[in-house]
């Protein structure tokens, strides 16, 4: 990773997120790692610090490879901008969710075997922990030898199943304009798009074998897997039975409620939360969160709604600060196995938001101990530390 790690250092006077409440205590942090003991002070008052954010499914980074879809650039410039957007808003393990499916374009196999080997390049540079989610469409059934392949060569450790083929059926037939629009965004002409359909149609017979071998591949080698818009509670059973027991985005409080009552985990969208509603008509992720059906949020398109959303949350009397926050860092942690990160815990990766308690921007961010981010009122207060400035000036 970019930068050079911080000398060690006491953050002090700010209100630290620790043991699931807010405490009037110092951080200390030394070598990349939270530590404990007397070290020089930077003093935070004013401040909150808050775990890191880690972000399980972001597709915003589209937008930086291709800001038009017909303008599309080199992957190292798309991954850096990408890379510095989820430092200055507190990200500290990212998720880019890359589509592996019929459809073609960004989203076919190819596409996705070139980011992989791009963000393998590019993350000896990164300044945030950035991994990539493969959304595998599940009527490509051909290519999960290629899948598996590409996932142990670029170590993936998150794959989530789509079913899209129904959506696109039903686009086709009801509202041919959203199809047309849809074949444009993938570069194509409607009766391509119509060709790849019906082609994904013709797998059907053997999807089902050939996700429960991918499946039984993944339990093998320590891939993390889920579904992705779960149409129903049937629908989160299926994927469930063949263990894929994340259960992101799904469409109504049935397929949630079928997730938890497996003990299923549920991630819904920031974007969501923020502006009340989702953009396509499906369930309100806080009404989910109000029945206590949603255990973690994820930017999905748009990285600055992932604190805006914790605050959303805190503003409408729907959590606490703490429980808010842990939607977007502890919680996920869990729900990946993160054990070194999602908590501000001796001995846990120096992973930090640091957030200005009046206006709530994030104003620093450390990812395992570098500073990644920083600006306003705290920058002058890290180059006030002596110790700060001498690492500034080497």
């Amino acid at each position: 990773m970019n930068a050079a790690k911080l000398p060690p250092l006491r953050l002090t006077g700010a209100e630290i997120l620790r043991d699931g409440e807010m405490q009037r205590r110092s951080v200390s942090l030394a070598e990349g790692r939270i530590t404990r003991g007397p070290l020089p002070e930077v003093d935070l008052s004013g401040y909150l610090i808050l775990p890191g954010i880690i972000d399980l499914h972001g597709d915003g980074f589209e937008h930086h490879l291709a800001p038009r879809p017909s303008a599309r650039l080199p992957h190292a410039m798309g991954l850096a901008s990408a890379d510095r957007e989820a430092a200055v808003h507190g990200v500290t393990t990212s998720y880019l969710a890359q589509g592996w499916s019929w459809e073609g374009a960004h989203r076919s196999p190819e596409a996705a075997e070139a980011l992989m080997a791009a963000l393998a390049a590019y993350r000896p540079q990164a300044l945030t922990d950035l991994r990539i989610q493969i959304r595998a469409e599940t009527h490509l059934p051909d290519c999960g030898p290629r899948l598996l392949a590409a996932v142990k060569r670029y170590g993936v450790d998150y794959v989530v199943f789509n079913d899209h083929l129904g959506e696109g059926l039903e686009m086709s037939a009801e509202n041919a304009d959203r199809f047309a629009l849809w074949a444009s965004k993938l570069g194509q002409k409607g009766d391509e798009l119509m060709a790849r359909v019906m082609a994904a149609k013709a797998h059907a017979p053997n999807v089902d074998a050939a996700l429960h071998q991918l499946a039984e591949s993944f339990d093998r080698i320590g891939v993390h897997y889920g579904s992705h818009d779960d149409a129903d509670g049937e629908q989160r059973e299926y994927f469930a039975r063949i263990g894929a027991r994340i259960a992101e985005f799904p469409l109504n409080a049935e397929a949630a409620g079928a997730a938890k009552s497996m003990m299923n985990p549920v991630i819904m969208g920031a974007p969501n939360v923020v502006r009340g509603g989702s953009q396509s008509g499906n369930i309100a992720a806080t009404d989910l969160v109000a029945a206590g059906l949603c255990d973690a949020l994820v930017s999905d398109y748009y990285v600055p709604t992932l604190a805006a959303a914790a605050w959303t949350l805190v503003d409408r009397g729907f959590l606490n600060l703490p429980k808010a926050w842990a939607m977007i860092s502890t919680n996920a942690a869990a729900i990946l196995h993160m054990a070194d990160r999602g908590r501000l815990e001796p001995g846990l990766r120096a992973d930090m938001a640091i957030v200005n308690a009046e206006t709530r921007a994030v104003e620093a961010t450390i990812c395992a101990g570098r500073l990644v981010h920083l600006s306003g009122e705290a920058a002058l207060r890290f180059l006030r530390a002596p110790q700060a400035m001498a690492m500034a000036a080497e």
